[in-house]
């Protein structure tokens, strides 16, 4: 595989399963370098017979489908090139789609309700003045943003305290009957002088109000308001009450609990009623120190949630695994019971994935997903906590939909990046027992044809005992190879068996690639993920040289003396802290790092806890764990990586750091994408995705040849214009 065939990599959404079981509707979406975006469609395929997926919509980008209650029509949302994603459905026989919302800054999830009639949505909704709400008024013109918390901005989205996500209710249209049109504009809409305008003067601009035009979509009613985000949606069984996530305590801008508030609902459909604003109440309140990520609502009334405890502080999140709640019928503010691992005393407590989500079952358990040493696995748990692990036949389950008995999981592993399979797990009271996963479609089919290199499973015991599991990833031919030593973000995060484009771009230019999970990474028990809190830098650092000399001493095509180190976002922190400490590397790669914990704090969104959690607030401690205190040990020549937008790591990271290294002496080169943020890597525009490719190509040619990715003497260097020696 290389850089030019990222369009290849295609990634499905969850699936949904049509009520009679007789298919399954999916996106998938993959990049397109002409239209430097990414795009995708709905597909469908019959769970029966030979698999056929086929394609059912046309739009640029189509995704999130889920079908309705009754399975007449389908939900999805489609983002046209440069738009927000909107609202649409669709008759699930086919037809035209007809659109449900014209959201300003798009609609970001959606409910069907359980008589399929309504459907409830998230919706950032702007001040006014703001993001175009007022034709004509640039960004550069809006008022100035005053702040009095820390937090108000989040990566990838920008300021967030003036477009708070709410939660919104719209009637289902009738995609059947006549189409409404926009109404036309009439001079009767025209704005009237204002008593501060001269007579004869223009009107003021400010008093144009787009959303005062009928656009020809449904009205729909916000449910909520307030300086409050939410997110997630579970309607009760009966429809009368819509649970959503919220942070509404006093608190709520220095510690990570949320809650989980119900909304009551009218029995009318009349969404443009003058009674917006629903009756609230809270079930889950923060006092439970839960930061809960995912919440499911039985058929029997019984609250699902997916939550990580944080502890008496509200903050103390580092190396948490994420665990399964549920509550009783009657949400009465209770504690939730948790279901999975209770007494919390195992040292390798299921870690299951936050964003996997839940689905219930018709036996009253539910499918979840779990991370275990560099898998995701699907997992059945019954209502007192036994869990089953069910055979998906891939690395990584990603999302799963259910229907009876039938279970249509979308999946990845070394030969795919997405593709749906089907497994009948058994359920308690079925006569049916488990059986193996059956697959229902093969987009990799091309990717495979370019030559994937899967890697090599390996155990190595560090220094200390302590096993450290990874792979690696070695090319055709006898070798020796030169060898990169990568190293993944979070750092609760881990490297799995599935393709990885990164491995596979270097393994194709001539490189061995080791990977691994040192402590601090998640997929292998809380005390894993917790062993550096407050001390970065030593255990990781520790696990990962010790892979490195076990992968080197395993493989004897690897070449021991030509080796180079990269990483981002904790993986350019742990690069950056490693070639201060050793000096055997070829070069390096510092990528979004989280290089200063110090200037972390008032510039990341998620400055005013993450580096407190991990790395302490007291000052030596802090530069104990700094690689921009120690960068004047670093000899090793750096290209350190960065993008404009990020606001995760912001780029102030990485150019104080580059210009340590510059006045340090050591060569050094800086590169900044410009509007991306913290995910170039992974969902950057795609022209600049295959830039970066090339980028970090061009600078192993120049410091790690390799036999496929080299110089020659005639090749000049593109910056100094000089030739290459």
């Amino acid at each position: 595989m290389k850089a030019a065939d990222l369009p290849l990599l295609g990634s499905l959404s969850r699936p949904t399963i049509h009520p009679d079981g007789s298919r399954a509707v999916f996106s998938q979406v993959h990049a397109d370098f002409s239209a430097d975006d990414y795009v995708g469609q709905l597909f469908t395929v019959a769970l029966a017979g030979e698999p056929a997926p086929r394609r059912i919509t046309r739009g640029f980008r189509d995704s999130a489908p889920r079908f309705s209650p009754d399975g007449s029509l389908i939900g999805f949302l489609r983002a046209d090139a440069g738009g927000a994603a909107q609202l649409h459905v669709v008759d699930a026989a086919g037809g035209e789609p007809v659109t449900v919302t014209d959201a300003v800054l798009g609609v970001s999830d959606f409910r069907w309700h359980p008589d399929g009639d309504r459907i409830a949505f998230l919706a950032r909704v702007p001040e006014q003045g703001r993001y175009g709400t007022v034709a004509g008024l640039s960004a550069d013109s809006e008022p100035a943003r005053r702040f009095d918390t820390l937090r108000y901005r989040s990566n990838g989205v920008g300021y967030t305290s003036d477009r708070r996500v709410h939660v919104f209710l719209a009637v289902v249209p009738d995609v059947w009957g006549e189409p409404t049109p926009a109404v036309a504009p009439s001079v009767t809409d025209a704005p009237q002088a204002q008593s501060g305008n001269p007579p004869g003067s223009a009107p003021t601009p400010d008093l144009l109000d787009p959303a005062s035009f009928a656009s020809g979509v449904p009205v729909a009613r916000q449910l909520t308001e307030g300086d409050f985000d939410h997110s997630g949606l579970a309607f009760s069984p009966d429809g009368s009450r819509l649970l959503t996530i919220s942070a509404r305590q006093a608190e709520r801008y220095t510690d990570l609990r949320s809650e989980v508030v119900e909304l009551t609902l009218r029995d009318s459909t009349d969404t443009a009623s003058n009674e917006t604003i629903a009756p609230l109440r809270t079930v889950v309140p923060a006092a439970q120190n839960l930061s809960i990520s995912a919440l499911a609502s039985a058929e029997d009334g019984t609250l699902w949630l997916l939550a990580t405890d944080v502890g008496a502080s509200g903050r103390d999140f580092v190396g948490r695994v994420t665990a399964l709640y549920r509550s009783g019928v009657s949400l009465d503010g209770s504690a939730p019971i948790r279901v999975t691992d209770p007494n919390q005393t195992d040292q390798d407590l299921l870690d299951l994935d936050a964003t996997g989500g839940i689905c219930l079952l018709t036996d009253g358990s539910v499918l979840v997903l779990t991370g275990r040493r560099g898998r995701v696995e699907l997992v059945r748990v019954e209502r007192e906590g036994r869990v089953q692990s069910l055979d998906c036949g891939a690395t990584v389950a990603a999302s799963m939909d259910a229907c009876g008995d039938a279970v249509v999981v979308a999946v990845q592993s070394a030969r795919t990046t997405g593709d749906l399979v089907l497994i009948h797990p058994g359920l308690t009271g079925s006569h049916a027992s488990e059986t193996p996963p059956k697959r229902l479609t093969d987009f990799s089919l091309a990717l495979r044809a370019t030559g994937l290199i899967p890697g090599i499973e390996l155990t190595v015991t560090g220094r200390d005992g302590y096993p450290v599991h990874g792979w690696v990833h070695t090319p055709a031919g006898p070798g020796p190879h030169p060898v990169l030593l990568t190293i993944h973000g979070g750092p609760f995060a881990q490297y799995t068996g599935a393709l990885l484009d990164e491995t596979q771009v270097y393994v194709d230019a001539g490189y061995a690639v080791v990977l691994c999970n040192p402590r601090g990474s998640s997929g292998y028990g809380q005390a894993h993920g917790r062993a550096i809190r407050q001390r970065m830098g030593t255990l990781d650092l520790a696990d990962v040289l010790d892979f490195l000399a076990g992968a080197l001493s395993a493989e004897p095509t690897l070449d021991a003396h030509r080796v180079g180190i990269m990483g981002g976002s904790y993986g350019g922190y742990l690069t950056a802290w490693t070639i201060a400490h050793e000096h055997r590397f070829a070069a390096a790669i510092v990528e979004r790092g989280f290089l200063d914990p110090q200037g972390f704090v008032g510039t990341s969104d998620i400055g005013d806890f993450f580096g407190d959690e991990y790395a302490g607030t007291d000052a030596a401690l802090l530069q104990a764990q700094s690689p921009q205190f120690l960068v004047g040990r670093v000899t090793t020549p750096t290209l350190v990586l960065h993008s404009a937008q990020d606001l995760r790591c912001p780029l102030s990271q990485g150019e104080r750091y580059y210009a340590a290294l510059k006045r340090g002496g050591v060569e050094s080169e800086l590169v900044v994408f410009p509007g991306e943020n913290h995910d170039l890597s992974r969902t950057g525009h795609p022209r600049h995705r295959l830039q970066r490719f090339e980028i970090i190509l061009d600078w192993w040619a120049r410091h790690l040849p390799s036999a496929t990715n080299h110089r020659s003497k005639d090749d000049r260097d593109p910056h100094h214009e000089h030739p290459v020696s």
